[in-house]
């Protein structure tokens, strides 16, 4: 007999959205949250944008659940009173060897069912936003931005509400797969064990540390989780743009992009710095090349517009040198183990995913 029924690690937005859907549907479920607050790593360093599902190939994990993740997110947002703006958002090619990629993302969305998708000459975008330069762009109005601390909070109430429970300064040590469900180890000075029948690892840049604690598991079919740091920029005083604005993507990252919250402060970024130990601090002799990289599309950015300002760390399973890798959910299909259930990769579009990521691992755990 098992003393819970599932255990899931990490108190991110992902892990938030598994244990709701779990404590949804009556399992009793405990998180294990070395932090001591919710969404304290990777959930809070991010542009905390709502994605269409555009750049993503036609099929993927990345696509559906990003597609139907907005749905789902917009409807929890109305529902839960969460803050949040569907701005829309511009893809601009800003010179004609750009253009044919930016048109490609306009195909590849439609195919993946964004329907409400407009290109617009260099003209009709710069009408909408003056200050833009450009030779054409990809018009994404289902696009938004929303309060993510909010959205978790919301989150972590309906999964209280439910019998949930989140225990903090708690990190997962290690489990073992037994025959009748998974023993696991957890705690810091004095670890404790329980059982439960399903585990659920939504570690992040943790995962796949989390993956090879498994005794029973297969290492094998653990991926390296890689760190791609993004560093983020603030534009100091008032920006001329309504609408988020992103340039033509690159092989692992959407370009350095312009965002803003719901206060209304203007960030740019993430750019991609591969490392190899985490780390936050923003180098300040990155802005030059930010700077270039905006004025590629906003022409008009003052030299003194930008102060170093945050950096959030993507867990990516492929390499500086690989094609952009799919979300990985790994249930038993993949190694064999009932109840458990391993997330690989889950970079953006997470956050915009996550409520179908839910879904999704709830449906492969057994009833």
């Amino acid at each position: 007999m098992s003393d819970v029924d599932a255990v899931v690690v990490g108190a991110g937005v992902i892990g938030l959205a598994v244990v709701r859907a779990l404590a949804l549907t009556g399992r009793s479920v405990i998180v294990l949250e070395t932090e001591r607050l919710i969404g304290s790593v990777t959930s809070s360093r991010n542009s905390e944008v709502i994605h269409s599902g555009i750049y993503y190939p036609q099929g993927s994990l990345k696509a559906r659940l990003c597609v139907e993740g907005r749905r789902r997110l917009y409807e929890f947002c109305d529902a839960h009173g969460v803050g949040y703006q569907r701005c829309g958002k511009l893809i601009v090619a800003t010179n004609e060897k750009e253009r044919p990629a930016v048109e490609a993302l306009f195909q590849k969305g439609l195919a993946n069912g964004v329907e409400d998708l407009v290109w617009l000459s260099a003209a009709e975008a710069t009408a909408m936003e003056p200050a833009l330069h450009c030779v054409g762009a990809l018009f994404a109005p289902s696009t938004g931005i929303l309060d993510s601390h909010g959205f978790m909070l919301a989150m972590r109430g309906d999964a209280e509400d439910h019998g949930a429970a989140i225990a903090f300064n708690t990190p997962f040590l290690s489990a073992k797969i037994e025959d009748d469900g998974i023993v696991i180890s957890a705690g810091g000075a004095e670890p404790t064990t329980l059982k439960t029948a399903a585990l659920i690892n939504c570690a992040g840049l943790q995962a796949s540390k989390v993956a090879r604690a498994i005794v029973g598991l297969e290492h094998a079919l653990v991926p390296e989780t890689r760190y791609a740091k993004g560093n983020y920029f603030a534009l100091t005083g008032r920006s001329p743009f309504r609408r988020l604005i992103y340039p033509a993507p690159h092989s692992h990252g959407l370009g350095v992009h312009l965002t803003f919250d719901l206060a209304g402060q203007v960030r740019f970024g993430p750019d991609v710095e591969w490392i190899e130990e985490i780390d936050y601090a923003v180098d300040p002799r990155r802005c030059e090349g930010f700077s270039e990289a905006i004025r590629s599309y906003w022409p008009g950015l003052r030299d003194d517009a930008l102060v170093a300002a945050y950096a959030g760390i993507r867990p990516k399973i492929s390499g500086p040198a690989d094609s952009a890798a799919d979300f990985r959910l790994d249930g038993p299909e993949r190694h064999g183990v009932r109840g458990l259930v391993n997330l690989f990769g889950i970079e953006s579009p997470g956050l915009t995913s996550s409520l179908a990521i839910a879904e999704q691992v709830v449906a492969s755990l057994p009833g």
